[in-house]
């Protein structure tokens, strides 16, 4: 019985990476697409403090988890999120008053990635907009932003305030490539969450760009506040803190917190350009395990997806 039993479990086990590999194939193929992990963006609420004066109806902190809105005012003011337009709806941001704050945890643990965009290990998304300076054109004008203190912790004990980025300011959210500034539908070309503006920017110099020219600087990006674990010395952290000071902001609401994307090709694991047998060989090494280099999709588990983006960005 228990050599039966070992028999068939090697079976299911065997039959089981088999259908892995035809997915991965499949992929490779373009037939399937690879599905968004969980993980891209906050997926567990640690923590929530109203505060003083939260916008009245804007006080569950679990529409802060998953991906930022593209798509805002159903039912009353319905349009695409740009920004000229950010989303306001009770169901999609949190609002946190003064004196209040919202932490939010990431499972796996966000990690500074040297190869990530400009540097930038997650982004903050809250729902700051720009004034439209020749309305409806979508001329940029001023910053309506409410600002915010993003702080971050490796082990939930110790908060490390990050300097000069605030959780509701540069950039604006936008949920699409095409429609422009005031769309009242949906675009056709998503933006990428996971992926930030160049931080350089700042609303001095984003002054007077029209949409257009935004479109062009956002490259592709939903936009957010984007913040590198190294500038604070961390090389990974668990969990971001919004805090609010008293007396200091009047309310502060978010919508999302997400992971940055690697640039480059992720299933590259060894960084020399190519994926090839070395990179599929770190994932079938790591197979079932936490590894962190060899978990492409951030997913907390190496298995059949991360093998199937080594076969589908094959290189060599």
């Amino acid at each position: 019985m228990r050599h039966a039993g070992f028999k068939q479990f090697n079976m299911s086990f065997i039959e089981c990476f088999l259908f892995r590999i035809a997915i991965a194939i499949f992929v490779a193929l373009g037939l399937i697409a690879l599905p968004t992990s969980a993980s891209d963006f906050a997926n567990n609420v640690l923590s929530y403090v109203a505060g003083s004066n939260p916008a009245n109806g804007f006080t569950n902190p679990l529409v802060a988890l998953g991906p930022p809105e593209r798509f805002t005012g159903e039912g009353i003011a319905p349009g695409a999120v740009t920004p000229f337009h950010p989303c306001f709806r009770t169901n999609e941001i949190v609002s946190i008053g003064a004196g209040g704050q919202l932490t939010l945890g990431f499972e796996p643990p966000l990690r500074d990635q040297a190869n990530n965009p400009f540097g930038i290990d997650f982004i903050v998304f809250g729902n700051s907009f720009f004034t439209d300076a020749a309305y409806p054109s979508g001329v940029v004008g001023a910053l309506a932003a409410d600002g915010g203190t993003i702080q971050v912790s490796a082990d939930g004990i110790t908060w490390i305030s990050i300097p000069n980025v605030f959780a509701d300011g540069l950039c604006p959210t936008m949920g699409w490539v095409d429609g422009g500034a005031y769309a009242t539908t949906n675009g056709v070309i998503a933006t990428d969450p996971n992926t930030p503006v160049d931080p350089t920017w700042t609303a001095a110099s984003l002054s007077g760009k029209t949409y257009d020219e935004l479109v062009d600087i956002y490259d592709g990006s939903a936009g957010g506040a984007g913040v590198d674990l190294a500038s604070v010395g961390l090389t990974q952290a668990i969990a971001v803190r919004i805090i609010v000071p008293t007396g200091i902001h009047p309310n502060v609401e978010i919508d999302a917190v997400a992971r940055v994307h690697a640039s480059g090709n992720p299933a590259d694991i060894d960084g020399n350009g190519l994926v090839n047998g070395a990179d599929l060989a770190a994932v079938l090494t790591a197979f079932g395990t936490a590894s962190s280099a060899a978990d492409i999709d951030h997913s907390g588990l190496v298995d059949g997806l991360d093998l199937a983006a080594i076969l589908a960005g094959w290189s060599a």
